[in-house]
């Protein structure tokens, strides 16, 4: 049974006190029925990743870091590698986020490089894919979509996509108050699980994760999480805010 996960990505926002203060916050509403199996993660910056780690010690919430290398080591000034997340006990690591593909060119080899890094090392990869506006209004968002997960996951073995996290995010949703509708979403999930299910297999397409980013909020969550295929989402400006984040959590 696959799990329900709410991951909030913080982007490069708060300070230090901030983050203190949120992930506190957070910690102080969320109280999740272990029978409902809702997985909360919080993306926060690379400062912020040890202090996070602390602060959520023994509770139900994992950190997960916003980016990894493609590289093991090496002389990559500025760079982390997915065995230095490793060797704080970080589980989780966003891969291939539409910002990622915009503003710092990462592509396909790229991106299939940093899975690898990360599964490599015990962290598990939330894999983003999504289409920009001009894809969907050209009607190619599908096979767009598929080609991103295509190129970017399936070298991985079935146990290996298994462990991996995938993010549906349509691009033109994310940061502009659009938001796909559930039957949007749904459909877009249905393909990426039959596409699983054609490359590996039925249990393989069934065990996968698939979660819906684009801003999601307390408003409409409960309708996108309603749907068969979606399991749950990948938050940015609402997991800023404690309550709307842990919100969104109880909304399954």
């Amino acid at each position: 049974m696959r799990n329900k996960i709410v991951a909030g990505n913080w982007k490069m926002n708060n300070d230090l006190e901030n983050a203190e203060a949120l992930i506190s916050e957070t910690i102080k509403l969320f109280k999740p029925n272990p029978d409902d199996r809702v997985l909360m993660i919080m993306c926060v910056p690379f400062p912020y990743l040890m202090v996070a780690s602390e602060l959520t010690k023994n509770t139900a919430i994992k950190i997960c870091a916003q980016n990894c290398s493609e590289h093991t080591v090496g002389a990559y000034t500025g760079e982390v590698s997915a065995k230095m997340l490793r060797s704080i006990d970080i589980p989780y690591v966003i891969v291939g986020h539409s910002e990622r593909r915009k503003y710092f060119a990462e592509n396909s080899t790229v991106l299939s490089k940093k899975v690898d890094q990360a599964l490599t090392n015990g962290i598990i990869p939330i894999f983003c894919c999504g289409e920009p506006v001009e894809v969907r209004a050209s009607n190619s968002h599908q096979d767009y979509v598929i080609n991103q997960i295509r190129e970017g996951l399936f070298h991985l073995s079935s146990e290996l996509i298994k462990r991996t996290v995938i993010a549906y995010e349509p691009v033109w949703a994310i940061g502009t108050g659009q938001t796909a509708t559930a039957t949007q979403a749904q459909d877009m999930h249905a393909l990426i699980r039959k596409k699983l299910s054609h490359h590996y297999d039925v249990d393989t397409a069934d065990s996968t994760t698939i979660l819906y980013g684009g801003s999601l909020s307390p408003s409409n969550s409960k309708e996108l999480f309603s749907c068969p295929d979606v399991d749950g989402g990948l938050i940015g400006g609402a997991s800023l805010n404690a309550k709307n984040f842990v919100e969104i959590a109880y909304s399954f």
